[in-house]
């Protein structure tokens, strides 16, 4: 198998797993830390900067490396309590443009974005003004009986809710907020329940994730605001992430602070997806897509983040700036198993035990995009994969960087 074909693998397992916090198939000797919160530094020597981590390190060296192949362009980033401990940007932003990649870009983050939406709920949950037990029925009008009787919030945020819905249409091209929020509206009352609510997981399902669009809507109805301006003014803004947001292909195409994607065609060569949105992914997971052609992100992904906000966001986390403690420990706690025997589903995102650490986070991958943050959240690190060029080896980035945090290999899905 040629290495073209080996990183395909490895960008098909980061999309299918939702990133390193689902991909980790073995875990080294070492009780779990079950009982620390996100950012505790433990007393048992967790709280050394590990040389792996360094600059000049083992993870550093392996990055620039694949940077000097052209097999990475992106921003890593890893941070300790808060502060930057390596910080490496390769590769070009906007290549037409002549912008360089650097710490204060910000990347699509494709599915790497839900957690926003999780967070968004959960405030509300905080607040008092929904509960996770709640049916759709007790917020939005209009769904069958079946559906606003017996699906839950939480059942939404699990992927759990036995719905499914058509396919969306991957080829058309969006051109403003209010053509995309109308799209997704009708999109969630297409839905139709084809399972039993709780019983397990329909994210296989071709239109399994019609529940976030639903979620979105609930968090529409209860706050009065669209999804996009309640997360920028209660997630982004309530963390310091000021270089986030969920940009519209306006911006992205004039803003020098936003990373192009750009995928790899047939004969080689590779095109900016947003300058080309006759142009797709030749990735088997995302065939013919391209991220340009939404317009603007929802529920489901393609937020912005920079690495910097997605350390920011790990802080607001562990201080309870964005979610007090109790809701945050509700965020990041186990729901259900997951595909590996270390793994286990949260709220929109995977958790999982890492040579003896919770690791929670999210991946996402798109034509032209890869990204993955981590929370190590017994030891307060943060790692963050930022990608914007088909081809990068992302599970093994991640994998790498696993190892630097927690001092020990770690295997890829399946031991192999």
């Amino acid at each position: 198998m040629d290495s073209d074909s080996v990183r395909g693998i490895d960008r098909r397992r980061l999309v299918k797993w939702g990133g390193l916090a689902a991909a980790a198939g073995v875990v080294a000797a070492g009780a779990p830390l079950a009982g620390a919160r996100i950012g505790h530094a433990d007393s048992s020597g967790h709280d050394r900067i590990p040389p792996d981590t360094q600059p000049g390190g083992a993870y550093d060296r392996y990055v620039a490396k694949l940077a000097a192949e052209d097999k990475f362009s992106g921003v890593v980033l890893l941070a300790y309590q808060g502060r930057t401990v390596l910080s490496r940007s390769y590769g070009m932003a906007d290549r037409e443009k002549g912008i360089r990649n650097h710490e204060g870009v910000a990347f699509n983050l494709s599915s790497g974005s839900q957690p926003f939406l999780s967070v968004a709920v959960l405030q509300l949950v905080q607040q008092g003004r929904v509960a996770l037990s709640d049916p759709v029925g007790e917020h939005l009008t209009g769904f069958p009986k079946e559906i606003a009787d017996k699906v839950t919030i939480h059942h939404l945020l699990t992927s759990t809710s036995g719905l499914d819905a058509p396919m969306p249409d991957w080829q058309r091209v969006f051109h403003s907020r209010e053509e995309v929020h109308e799209y997704k509206e009708q999109w969630a009352r297409q839905a139709t329940l084809v399972g039993v609510p709780g019983a397990g997981s329909n994210g296989h399902l071709p239109g399994g994730g019609v529940g976030l669009a639903m979620a979105a809507l609930i968090v529409e109805a209860v706050s009065g605001m669209t999804f996009w301006d309640y997360v920028h003014q209660h997630v982004f803004g309530r963390s310091g992430m000021s270089g986030s947001a969920f940009y519209t292909r306006d911006q992205w195409l004039t803003d020098k602070h936003i990373a192009h994607p750009y995928m790899l065609q047939a004969d080689g060569s590779l095109v900016d997806a947003v300058r080309n949105l006759d142009k797709g992914s030749l990735d088997p997971n995302t065939q013919g897509r391209n991220p340009g052609r939404g317009f603007i992100g929802y529920a489901s992904g393609d937020g912005f983040a920079t690495a910097p906000d997605l350390v920011r966001f790990a802080e607001a986390l562990r201080d309870g700036t964005v979610l007090d403690r109790p809701y945050v420990d509700l965020f990041a706690g186990a729901k259900l198993p997951g595909p590996e025997p270390t793994s286990y589903a949260a709220y929109t995102m995977p958790i999982s035990i890492i040579n003896g650490q919770w690791v929670i986070g999210r991946g996402g991958g798109a034509g032209g995009i890869g990204a993955n943050w981590s929370i190590y959240r017994d030891t307060g690190w943060v790692g963050v994969i930022l990608s914007n060029c088909d081809g990068a080896p992302l599970l093994d980035i991640c994998l790498r960087e696993a190892e630097a945090v927690t001092g020990a290999p770690v295997n890829p899905p399946g031991g192999g």
